[in-house]
């Protein structure tokens, strides 16, 4: 089995984007439910912050599906799914069988901010629109060509 093929990082980012793809569509076709669901966390200006989250969903996953500018996507969709956590999945304000439940989300969301992580750091593979065919080295210039300074 050959891991370094870049279909393995493609089916990565298609597994990432299958929640954020879904959850931004919910938010798309009930906006109604999810104002209703944001409300319990007594969230100001609701349909701003919706809006948004839906915008980083749907467009975050445009990006990672395709490669297109997936590196700077996954650290916003990192970033953002860190607050996300934080403020929906906080089992630690919970008792019973609900405080489970919420720190079962915590850590899945743990384990996705983990995979956009890794995208952030190593890019989407080689399956990616945009891709430059020639490698960078550290300083951002291509293999083999001296600066000008």
């Amino acid at each position: 089995m050959n891991l370094q093929h870049p279909l393995v990082s493609f089916i990565g980012r298609l597994l990432i984007v299958y929640i954020f793809a879904t959850s931004g569509l919910a938010k798309i076709f009930d906006w109604s439910g999810n104002v209703q669901y944001m409300s319990t966390r007594h969230l100001p200006l609701i349909p701003v912050l919706l809006a948004i989250a839906m915008l980083i969903e749907v467009l975050g996953s445009i990006c990672l599906v395709t490669g297109l500018y997936a590196r700077a996507a996954a650290f916003i969709m990192f970033l953002y799914l860190t607050t996300v956590t934080v403020l929906f999945h906080n089992y630690w304000a919970f008792s019973g069988m609900l405080a489970g439940t919420q720190e079962t989300h915590f850590r899945k969301n743990l384990a996705i901010m983990g995979g956009l992580l890794m995208i952030a750091a190593q890019g989407p593979g080689k399956w990616a629109l945009g891709r430059k065919s020639a490698k960078l080295d550290e300083s951002g210039l291509r293999a083999g060509v001296k600066s000008a300074s």
